[in-house]
């Protein structure tokens, strides 16, 4: 079918932000006197929010909920203050954007994160005007993967769940999807691998944004 919409997922799905939020974990580690993590090391331990990430990247022996706490506060009070360092969409991000556009596809970006930070990174990376729709997490009717957000914004689309692909790269994210009912599309070029995105009900996973113009019906 010809779907009319696409929502993504923001970190590991339109914009690498592995750097910058590896920076700021290893400072909160170094400020609390802990060793940093390679930053290599950080894919395989994101996008599954902020306390696990911190939890992760402490020594084992010191995961107990306060020192976590602690560490996740600091690198989340440092990311905040400087999120765009070396953070920069992932290659075909902005070219696909700009070709949805073109066929008037509605295109939003739905995040956890705060969203006073999400339009901070959305507006820094971006020209205006890329999406029609821009989500953070104090959504009052809850976070992903709480489908009600997705809902609330198709409203404001006046679309239907089955008139949206939901892109992103992480179990979250595709359970969201399946949740509200969108097509629940994964990528392979964030967080987590092809067979994760699979096992997590992902009815297809792409290597390329491209992927998604062709999945839309286009050539």
């Amino acid at each position: 079918m010809r779907y009319s919409c696409v929502i993504f997922d923001c970190d590991g799905t339109l914009v690498d932000k592995r750097e910058d939020i590896a920076a700021a974990m290893n400072q909160a580690l170094a400020f609390h006197g802990f060793p940093s993590v390679p930053v290599a090391n950080y894919k395989s331990m994101m996008g599954r929010g902020i306390m696990n990430l911190a939890s992760l990247a402490l020594p084992e022996e010191a995961r107990n909920n306060e020192t976590v706490q602690a560490i996740a506060a600091e690198a989340n009070r440092i990311y905040y203050e400087q999120p765009l360092i070396k953070s920069k969409p992932y290659p075909g991000i902005k070219e696909l954007i700009a070709k949805l556009k073109t066929k008037k596809i509605k295109t939003a970006v739905l995040s956890n994160k705060p969203e006073t930070v999400l339009r901070r990174v959305i507006d820094g990376l971006f020209p205006p005007g890329s999406f029609d729709a821009i989500q953070g997490g104090e959504f009052d009717g809850g976070r992903k993967p709480d489908p009600s957000i997705i809902w609330e914004l198709l409203v404001t689309f006046d679309l239907s769940p089955s008139d949206a692909i939901f892109a992103g790269d992480s179990e979250t994210d595709m359970e969201i999807a399946r949740n509200a009912g969108c097509y629940p599309l994964g990528v392979s070029w964030g967080f987590r691998s092809r067979k994760e995105l699979e096992a997590a009900g992902a009815a297809s996973v792409i290597d390329n944004p491209d992927e998604i113009w062709e999945l839309l019906g286009y050539k």
